[in-house]
């Protein structure tokens, strides 16, 4: 197995040399014409959002699921009950090397190995769907929204509720101007993807059938700890795996943010939370952002704040929406020249004051099958809303938050055309990483 495995990424590699060096016109010539057939689709993982992702576009009219990666077998191993002819693999780059007919793929791994695999997918011409965040850096983020756009590649990334009729119909209030021209969002997630601990000082056997090495990836090596600390799902409060509560729920909630005001890239973003410690994500964040006024803001800036974990928007702001114990978990209040909006997650939208808006009669806005606008897409009927174009420059912003968080307390100017922090350098090392030697990925 070694040596096919060995075998498997020299062949790999040698194609990623070649798409490295020609990649306009390589591309060119591996991307199909829309199928007229079954659209040909492989999936990156097989548990969790994974699942979710691979039976949801599977189940679109003439799919076929043909193959199928993930680094602990047994989960891919069970997904032929459902899926008996669906070729199974441990490792990316063999399925990559081997599946060369394959239209479309999920990529739905840890957030480390987002941007590898959609990298080397994209570079092989075939259309993504990326879980979110898109990334787990910023210059990653760059260069997946470039690649696929340089080469007309379709995309989507994975915040399905972007096309939920909820969040549809809060960007329309907002962009009608039913509560006026924004003055400021707070937004937030009572989620705690963060830990204070410090990392046990243990080695753990490996489970049989999961391959640590592979599920490192482009990250540095270090000893396998059990129970739970990395795998399935505490990897995202670890620096190197994860993004934090910000970069699993920000996605979802700044989403809706991001699109009802038209912001893109912020001037600067000032965290007052906890900093990470040396492995683990902080704590309870509050990021600040300031972007350029737009045509549905108030004022050349506009000041976006997210709160995770205990923290909340201050008490000034919810008492304008009635009972601050009400609020929900999950959502953002929008502060508008006439009123306010507060989005719960997933819901629709409430106006306050409720007097003032109680003979509003909400718009009908409908919602769209996000993954069924990917396949649609695929085949050249129409495109997606949440394409790397939009989504790459969204997941910018968020991660822009982690870096943050490392320089409490201090103002970080942005220049998102350099992608530098010109009044901070030393936070520019959080841009970029370095991967692994041996798991370089052209473009990366």
């Amino acid at each position: 197995m070694k040596s096919t495995l060995r075998s498997s990424r020299r062949s790999f590699l040698q194609q990623l040399g070649v798409a490295g060096v020609t990649a306009p016109f390589f591309i060119r010539h591996l991307i199909s014409a829309p199928p007229s057939g079954a659209l040909l689709h492989a999936s990156f993982g097989a548990g969790g959002m994974a699942g979710a992702d691979l039976g949801a576009i599977s189940g679109q009219p003439n799919v076929k699921l043909v193959a199928v990666a993930d680094v602990d077998l047994p989960r891919a191993e069970g997904l032929k009950k459902k899926y008996p002819d669906l070729k199974v693999y441990q490792d990316w780059r063999e399925l990559l090397d081997k599946e060369k007919d394959l239209h479309s793929v999920n990529v739905s791994t840890p957030d480390h190995m987002h941007a590898p695999i959609g990298m080397a997918c994209l570079q092989l011409g075939k259309h993504v769907y990326g879980q979110k965040p898109l990334t787990h850096d910023i210059y990653e983020s760059r260069r997946l929204t470039e690649v696929a756009r340089d080469n007309k590649l379709v995309t989507q990334m994975g915040i399905q509720v972007h096309s939920s009729a909820e969040y549809r119909l809060a960007v329309r209030v907002i962009q009608d101007g039913v509560i006026g021209k924004v003055k400021e969002v707070h937004t937030w997630s009572n989620k705690t993807w963060g830990d204070a601990s410090t990392r046990p000082d243990r080695v753990d056997p490996v489970p049989a059938n999961f391959n640590w090495d592979l599920w490192l990836g482009v990250t540095a090596e270090r000893p396998f700890i059990g129970g739970g600390y990395y795998h399935p799902g505490n990897w995202r409060k670890r620096l190197d795996f994860g993004t934090g509560t910000f970069g699993d729920m920000g996605c979802h909630i700044y989403d809706p943010v991001f699109k009802a005001i038209g912001v893109t890239a912020p001037l600067s973003v000032r965290s007052e939370g906890s900093a990470p410690t040396a492995h683990n994500w902080g704590l309870g964040a509050v990021v600040h952002y300031v972007f350029p006024g737009t045509q549905y803001t108030d004022g050349k800036t506009v000041k976006v704040v997210w709160y995770d974990g205990d923290k909340r928007p201050p008490a000034d702001i919810l008492s304008q929406v009635g009972d601050a114990k009400k609020i929900p978990g999950q959502g953002s209040i929008f502060i508008g020249t006439k009123g306010i909006m507060v989005l719960p997650h997933v819901s629709r939208p409430q106006l306050f004051p409720v007097e003032q808006f109680k003979d509003y009669q909400m718009p009908k806005v409908d919602g769209a099958n996000h993954w069924g606008q990917f396949v649609s897409a695929c085949r050249g009927e129409g495109q997606t809303s949440a394409h790397f174009g939009y989504s790459g420059p969204l997941t910018e912003t968020i991660l822009l938050g982690g870096v943050a968080s490392r320089f409490p307390m201090t103002t970080l100017e942005w220049d998102a055309a350099t992608l530098k922090f010109p009044n901070h350098p030393d936070a520019n090392q959080y841009v970029r990483r370095t991967y692994r030697k041996g798991w370089e990925v052209k473009g990366l």
